[in-house]
């Protein structure tokens, strides 16, 4: 079996979850013999070797512009796209929005064009997320005129005109995985251009994947599926990734309380900070840590400032690669306070690195963890009190540990593979 998978990041260059489940997926499913062919919107390293045979948008040739327009679907059709107000990071301020506006490219290549050219695709989340998703599906297209497989598995809003496209011109089956949706990353305020693609795309797949209940219960409410072509896959983690570092000795005074994630409103960063400093009344000599980046950074370290906890508050900044293992490992509990996390593997790899874990019950991760310590994100208090007593009783956090690494053996991308080639052969029949 052979599989056109649409993705937006791949390691090593990810910024989040989805890269990392991206690369654990397609681990799991080339260990079961399904061969996957991964287009990416820009590949950086040609020559880095992968599991998977790496495509690049950025480098395929597109024919006449608009030879391509007249083959407009009749489900793309549906779609209207205000292109100047549809930007590829969701968390902007007011402020940055509005320079961003000024700056966004008013229209792909010209169609008088006649010859195939090569469209400037980055890849990164940068300011015009319509074009650089445009330019994606085209891409695509010509590359699913080129290559054979079987089916086409698109990850996330991103990907789904690509994958459209794709099944339009092969009438191979398309499997549209989720991993999250625009109120997890925007709460109410949701962009509609974003919210529009997405239904799309869930109308349009033959199946869903949710990476959990909690995805697949808002996919059901707020977009109005059908429940029985919503199927819950639920993310996993590779202990493998955590040998080289795992053992590494931890601090020998004072305790590390760790936040690793996107700074933004749907990861609860200010619940964390709140949270700490109602700790530092009691412990005065835990060090907290936030590591990432977002449009929340500035707000956190101001208020920071004003709790006057900045003596034991440190930011990272985006970590990469062995930074994050060092410091997943130095850290003696990791909290996941999120206001919407569709999944959140990052309690997971805490795990492997034996840190206890606090994380949110407004998450699909809690789905699949029994023993981790579970709150309300919005209970600052109930945080700080677990938060204390996950760090003054040794007892409890070997407890903890001892039946996380229970669960862990469970929660491997192989089963996760076995789940989702079944769903690929009730497809293809």
């Amino acid at each position: 079996m052979k599989v056109l998978m649409l993705g937006w990041e791949f390691p090593p260059f990810i910024s989040g979850g989805l890269g990392t489940a991206c690369y654990g997926l397609t681990r799991g499913l080339t260990q079961r013999g399904v061969e996957v062919l991964f287009v990416l919107p820009r590949v950086r390293d040609p020559q880095r070797r992968s599991h998977v045979r790496i495509l690049s948008a950025a480098q395929t040739p597109i024919p006449h512009r608009r030879e391509a327009a007249e083959r407009a679907l009749p489900r793309m059709r549906r779609l209207h796209i205000r292109t100047v107000n549809a930007l590829l990071r969701p968390y902007m301020d007011d402020l940055e929005y509005a320079r961003t506006l000024v700056e966004i490219e008013k229209r792909l290549p010209p169609a008088d064009d006649a010859a195939a050219t090569v469209l400037d695709i980055s890849g990164e989340y940068g300011r015009n997320l319509m074009a650089e998703v445009t330019r994606y599906s085209l891409a695509v297209e010509q590359i699913a005129l080129a290559e054979t497989f079987d089916i086409i598995h698109a990850h996330d809003w991103m990907t789904v005109p690509a994958a459209i496209r794709a099944q339009a011109v092969t009438g191979k089956p398309f499997v549209f995985h989720v991993h999250a949706v625009e109120f997890d990353r925007s709460g109410e305020n949701i962009n509609p251009d974003v919210y529009a693609i997405e239904k799309l795309g869930m109308e349009s797949a033959a199946r869903v994947i949710a990476v959990s209940y909690y995805t697949r219960n808002r996919i059901l409410s707020r977009y109005g599926i059908a429940p029985d072509k919503v199927t819950v896959a639920h993310n996993a983690v590779s202990r493998q990734h955590a040998e080289e570092v795992y053992h590494l000795e931890r601090k020998k005074t004072g305790k590390t309380v760790l936040f690793l994630g996107r700074i933004t409103f749907q990861k609860g960063p200010d619940y964390f900070v709140e949270a700490a400093a109602r700790v530092l009344k009691k412990m005065p000599d835990v060090t907290f840590v936030m590591a990432g980046t977002g449009d929340m950074l500035t707000r956190m370290i101001t208020r920071v400032a004003q709790l006057r906890i900045g003596r034991q508050f440190h930011f990272t900044g985006f970590l990469h690669g062995a930074d994050v293992e060092r410091m997943y490992a130095q850290s003696d509990l990791y909290v996941m306070p999120s206001v919407s996390e569709p999944f959140g593997i990052s309690p997971l790899e805490a795990m492997l690195y034996d840190v206890p874990v606090i994380v949110s019950k407004h998450s699909g991760v809690s789905e699949v963890l029994t023993h981790a310590l579970k709150v309300d994100f919005w209970d600052v208090q109930e945080i700080a009190n677990k938060i204390l007593a996950a760090l003054n009783y040794p007892a409890l956090t070997r407890e903890m540990m001892r039946n996380a690494r229970r669960e862990l053996r469970a929660l491997h991308w192989e089963a996760v593979a076995d789940r989702i080639i079944a769903l690929y052969q009730s497809l293809l029949g």
